[in-house]
This record gives structure tokens, sequence and C-alpha cells, in this order.
């Protein structure tokens, strides 16, 4: 009796022990996952303790080895072909752990708040247009997807909680469907694997995506200093997403990201241009691959008093758009998808989600993938020129001029004199330019596109990407309104 006791715990020590030093990955290695092609590849996580690590790949001859260190951790780095697959790849200490059905194709992250966080089957009350029709159609094993779980934390962790699964209508009804859409039309395009991967929470904060250094420079930010200040504010809380969800994936191979955020920092608009590029920057730096494409949405046309609390200020989310326009031109290898004809005047998150990720998708395809004749820019204000009782608009990347919703003339231009008030516009459209004019307005000096909370845009590029709101005014922000 006595040594069958002893047998069992010997066998149970043993197991114990096999346990502890099996190798262990981060949750986003694993089977199905799609790995960066034509890279230098990194896998890491822990093994036995100073014993040698040798990875193996299904499509190559040649093994690649390192040594792991005293607490049982490791990396090791090989390089990867064209894209294709499925292929294996097993990483070993004497205890192999194989992973299955891996794609070479090109990976995406894809990451902002609820916008991008959206699923295909919408949230409750709020669909996604066709969003049911696309996902019932969108098997693929070459679309992969993998939704990194909500976590807030005030210091750094390692792993992530998600799984990755091929593309069926049961993976992608769950999958934000911003980026969804923006993998379907990359696939189609270029005809190979794409990986998704979704870090998104609704309501985030853009200084919750990012690390104290990144923040340094924007004193009005209050860093969290226990977890208790997290729980507190969670995804809005400065550095905790950047914590909990982001920095585990750092060192991930990977081709770029797309971005949508913006709602929640609408009511703090004069920083955010300079925010937002330093965040692009930090994230940069922080994976070491150069200046990685990053493909951004603005935030589409809401009527933002609808979460103003009474007695609250009111701000135009015009402000926040218009900071959004500025990041494009400030930041390498980014760009803007403008959605000012798809918002939802009583609705913060627009059903019209393809819209969104196929604009995204137009800025890979043209500036990441080069492939010829796809235009991706939406036209730009350039600058305006007086004549008269009438201001010239005049617009850029318009090679095609520009276009209006309603034939020549525009609903949502006003001008202003020396006074700063704005009264609404008439407009006629010629080849690139809208020329303005009203009547109560003898000698205009400013002049306003949509500048507004809710509007439906109704200025397009002739390939029909819409023109930004927009301002030729630098005067205050009047956002000292109460709500009644």
């Amino acid at each position: 009796m006595k040594l069958n006791r002893w047998m069992l715990l010997l066998v149970a020590a043993m197991m114990a022990f096999r346990a502890e030093a099996e190798v262990k990955l981060p949750a986003f290695f694993m089977d199905n996952m799609v790995l960066q092609q034509q890279t230098t590849a990194r896998i890491w996580g822990t093994a036995t303790p100073k014993k040698e690590v040798k990875v193996t790949l299904s499509w190559s001859d040649e093994s690649y080895t390192t040594k792991a260190d005293k607490e049982g951790k490791f990396a090791i780095e090989f390089p990867t072909i064209e894209a294709g697959g499925p292929y294996e790849v097993t990483i070993s200490d004497g205890e192999p752990l194989t992973l299955k059905n891996v794609m070479l194709g090109e990976v995406w992250i894809c990451s902002g708040q609820s916008n991008m966080e959206m699923p295909m089957k919408g949230f409750k009350n709020q669909p996604v247009e066709n969003g049911n029709i696309d996902a019932a159609r969108g098997t693929n094993p070459n679309i992969r997807l993998f939704t990194v779980k909500r976590n807030a934390q005030l210091s750094e962790v390692e792993d992530v909680t998600g799984k990755w699964a091929e593309a069926t209508p049961l993976s992608i009804r769950d999958f934000s469907a911003t980026a969804y859409y923006f993998g379907r039309m990359v696939e189609e395009v270029i005809d190979v694997p794409i990986g998704l991967i979704c870090v998104a929470w609704g309501g985030s904060a853009c200084e919750a995506w990012m690390t104290p250094e990144m923040l340094e420079a924007f004193p009005q930010v209050t860093l969290p200093k226990t977890q208790a200040e997290v729980d507190k504010t969670k995804q809005r809380c400065p550095t905790a997403l950047w914590n909990g969800m982001l920095k585990p994936l750092v060192g991930l191979p990977m081709r770029g990201v797309i971005w949508y955020q913006g709602c929640d920092n609408w009511n703090r608009a004069y920083y955010y241009a300079d925010l937002h590029a330093t965040m692009i920057k930090g994230w940069r730096e922080q994976w070491g691959i150069g200046d990685f494409p990053f493909f951004y949405c603005q935030i589409a046309p809401y009527n933002y008093p609808n979460i103003t609390a009474v007695g609250q200020p009111l701000y135009n989310s015009a402000y926040l758009r218009e900071q959004q326009a500025k990041v494009e031109h400030m930041v390498p290898n980014s760009g803007m998808a403008v959605l000012l004809d798809t918002g939802m005047k009583d609705g913060i998150h627009p059903y019209n989600k393809q819209a969104a990720g196929e604009r995204l998708a137009l800025h890979a395809l043209a500036k990441t993938y080069g492939i010829e004749g796809i235009y991706c820019d939406s036209p730009t204000y350039k600058g305006i020129e007086i004549k008269g009782n009438t201001i010239e608009v005049l617009f850029e990347r318009a090679p095609m001029w520009i276009s209006c919703k309603h034939g020549f003339e525009s609903e949502y231009f006003e001008v202003a004199g020396e006074d700063q008030v704005f009264y609404p516009a008439k407009t006629k459209l010629y080849r690139s330019k809208m020329i303005v004019w009203s009547d109560q307005v003898e000698k205009p000096v400013a002049v306003r596109y949509a500048f507004k909370d809710w509007v439906v845009g109704d200025l397009f590029g002739s390939d029909g990407l819409p023109i930004s709101s927009f301002r030729s005014d630098n005067w205050p922000d009047p956002q000292t309104i109460k709500t009644e």
C-alpha cells in the first residue's frame, strides 16, 4: 500500500514536471493562424529552462534553434516564404508542439473603439447592413480571424485571450465588420491568405492605447497609479489597453494596421492630431519594423447632443474630424477613409460598415500592394480665392475634378464676413472648384463645408470618395454652449 502511494506520488511529480516543462506559446501562436509572408518571423514563449528549443517548418528543410533562458523564456526567428499553405510549424524542447493549418500571407492588426469592434451580427437594436447575408456567403479558408478579449491593466501583460478561426458564417458573425470587409476585399484582389487580428474596445480613448512615454508630451493626460483607478474607467483609462491588449502583440510579424477610433475624443479634439500622430509613431517604434502602413477611418457624422449630459458643453464633432484629417499629412505611409456620407443622426454606430472596410482596403491595395488603377484618397480642401461677393473654393487630389450629389449644387456650404457669423451659401460647381456666395454676406472672408455634428456629405471626388468637412478660417472653437 505504501509502495503504491509512493509510486502515485512519483508519477504525479513527473507529470507535473512535464506539464511545467512543455513548450507554451502566447495565444496568437496556434492552429489556423496566419504568419506574415516573406519576412523574418518571430515566435516566442516558454520551454524547459536552459534547454535547446528547435523550430521546424513544413515548407523548408531548414530548422532553427535557440536556448531557453533560466526562466524558460525563448524567442526564435526564421524566414517565411511567399504566401501559401496550409503548413505546419513545430516547436520542440524535446516535447514537440505542432501548430497545424498555418497559412503564410498578410497579417493586419485592426484596432480602435466600438465602430471597429462592432461585429457582423451588429449590436442589439443596431444591425450591420447586409451583415447576415455577407456572413452566410463568407466561408473562405484564406481568411483567418482572431479577436483579442477586452482587458484593461495597470501594467503590461505578456499574453492575450483569443482564438484563430477560419472564416465561416459562425466566425464571421462574431468578428469586426469593418475589419472583415477590409480583409475580404484585400483577399479578393491580391489572392493571398489574410490574417485579421481585432484589438478593439467600444468607448475606448486614444490615450488608452498609448504608453506612458508616448503620453509625456500631453500634460493634460493623467496616468493611473493603481489598478483600482484602471478598473474605474477601464477602456478610457490612459495606457490601460496598451498594457492589457496590445503590448503582448508587439513583435508579431505583420503588414500594417487599420484603425477606427475618435468618438470618445470628440469633446477634447484640440490635441487629437498630435495625440494620434504620436501614438502611430510610438507603435512603429515598438514594433521596430519601420513605418508600416497605418490606415484609419474618420468618424462619421452623428448628433452628439444625444450623448451629452444636461448642463455639459456641446461640442461640434467637426473639430475632431478636422484634427483627424491633419494626421495623414503628418504621418508617412498613412491614409484616411472619409465617412462623411455614411453617418446616422441618432446612431453612433453606422450600419454601413462595408464602406468603412472597403475604403480602408483601397488604401492598402493602392499604397501597400501597389495595385495600379485604384484611387484611394478623397479630394482635400486646398484654399480659397475671394472675388467680390463670391468665394472660389479650391481642392487638391482631384484629378477627375469633383462631383456633387445634387448635380452642381451642395447643401452644406456656409460663408461669413468679418463678423464671423455664418450664413447658408448658394453654390455652383465648376470643374475642381466650388463657387459659393450668400446674399446676406456682402464681403465674405471665410467658408465652411459640412462643419457640423450631423450632415450627410454631398461632395465627392469623381471616383466616388467623399470629401471631408472643412473650414477656411481658424477662428476659436465656440465650445461654451450649455445644454438646457
